[in-house]
């Protein structure tokens, strides 16, 4: 074989898997432009970094570059508003979460979008559950010993949240209306300043989800009293869960799901949950996503519809009965 016909055989191997792989993402009705996958959380967080992990095989998958926009602020708000206004093209995507999509309807009667008709639902990525966790210098070290101290005390505990109408605010009215104390909700703008002031004993306790909390307890900064999974945790199998300290109704999680504008072509958003699915279910995927606390849904798109309308009603209740009014 001659050296050039050498050539032409090597060049035509290497691109032989190329063509046969799969169709790129134009092809198969996407613009031939990076995808922005938007989160409404800092560089950082749990929310980021699933937005990565998916950005990162979904930009495989596709054959096209997405990029994830951190449009951290209002509880995922700015995040949500930003995608709901963007054309429905499939190439701007929201990794949507329960608080600005499921709660801020309810909270907040002057919310810039309406996520039931300005957002589609693609599919349920993760869920994370919640820790109810205390600083590491804390004195208790058992809920019931920190319930009783809340109502010995007789005044407001203080407990931090992420932003007024989040589900860590929600469920730290719902624990104090549960156990018998008067919570006094300590609002943090930014995720970072929540996490030290917990660390730092400013607050008595707060929610945090247990892709957030994990870090911290391992690193000896904060202490897990009890869980609102419905069973105890693999990584944390000495913290209860809140039904097993007689509180079942503290079932609060954070779910995140893959959203687009409304009025994107539902062939687009079926290619869209397709890749979502096979992105989750990616053994590197899914042991990064599950070491840091998240369980994997991946569900379809009939599924992550029902939930947002399911969630929405839930929501709504719960504000109700709070009587929480964010503006």
């Amino acid at each position: 074989m001659t050296a050039l016909a050498r050539r032409r055989l090597l060049a035509a191997v290497a691109l032989t898997p190329l063509a046969a792989w799969a169709p790129t993402a134009s092809a198969q009705g996407l613009p031939d432009r990076p995808i922005r996958l938007i989160v409404g959380f800092p560089p950082g967080t749990g929310p980021d970094l699933v937005a990565r992990v998916l950005a990162q095989r979904l930009a495989e998958q596709l054959r096209q570059q997405v990029i994830v926009d951190n449009r951290a602020g209002a509880g995922g708000q700015i995040a949500a508003q930003a995608v709901a206004r963007a054309a429905p093209d499939g190439t701007t995507l929201l990794l949507g979460e329960v608080g600005s999509i499921a709660i801020a309807p309810a909270a907040f009667e002057k919310l810039p979008y309406a996520p039931a008709r300005e957002l589609a639902g693609i599919s349920e990525a993760v869920r994370s559950d919640f820790l109810f966790v205390v600083p590491a210098t804390s004195p208790h070290a058992s809920l019931a010993a920190f319930v009783k101290a809340a109502r010995l005390r007789g005044d407001r505990t203080n407990l931090a949240t992420f932003g007024a109408g989040t589900p860590g605010h929600f469920a730290a009215d719902m624990l104090g209306e549960a156990a018998g104390f008067t919570v006094e909700p300590v609002h943090y703008r930014a995720t970072g300043d929540a996490v030290t002031a917990i660390i730092a004993g400013d607050v008595a306790g707060a929610f945090v989800s247990t892709a957030l909390g994990l870090a911290q307890i391992r690193g000896g900064r904060m202490r897990a009293l009890a869980t609102t999974a419905p069973a105890r945790l693999a990584a944390l199998p000495e913290v209860q869960t809140f039904a097993e300290a007689g509180w079942p109704a503290l079932d609060v999680s954070a779910w995140f799901m893959l959203m687009a504008p409304a009025g994107t072509p539902a062939a687009l958003l079926d290619l869209l949950q397709r890749q979502t699915v096979g992105a989750l279910q990616h053994p590197e995927t899914r042991t990064k996503l599950s070491e840091a606390g998240f369980s994997i849904t991946g569900s379809s798109r009939p599924e992550a519809e029902r939930l947002l309308v399911a969630e929405a009603r839930r929501w709504a209740g719960v504000v109700r009965s709070s009587g929480f009014k964010g503006d």
